[in-house]
């Protein structure tokens, strides 16, 4: 009975995977809060004050206000620089603006920055 049962699913899952992969949200902008990645570039820097700048690991710690682009409140988090040369010329307590994007891979990363005069 359970050979029976297991053959009808795969041969229904068969049938119906075509009928399945286009659902009706093809095309859909799926981004976070609905924006495209053209207009995520265009959205205000976020401000910040850097806690701890670590070069060799590439990595910095921003106590940050609002990341509008990632819907994120207010905190203090450690972020891995795009190119651990965006860290040269930074430190403990500088004010900074800053974009933090999500990689491929979920990790929050700081691609751009710059000091707040």
């Amino acid at each position: 009975m359970k050979a029976r049962i297991a053959l009808i699913t795969c041969l229904l899952a068969g049938i119906m995977a075509p009928a399945l992969a286009d659902n009706g949200m093809a095309g859909m902008n799926m981004s976070p809060a609905g924006h495209k990645q053209g207009s995520m570039q265009n959205m205000p820097l976020s401000e910040g004050v850097i806690r701890k700048v670590d070069a060799a690991a590439g990595k910095v710690t921003i106590r940050h206000g609002e990341l509008a682009n990632l819907g994120m409140p207010p905190m203090t988090m450690t972020f891995t620089a795009s190119d651990h040369t965006l860290l040269k010329g930074y430190k403990a307590g500088d004010k900074v603006r800053f974009r933090a994007d999500e990689s491929d891979n979920g990790a929050l990363m700081v691609t751009q920055m710059s000091h707040m005069q």
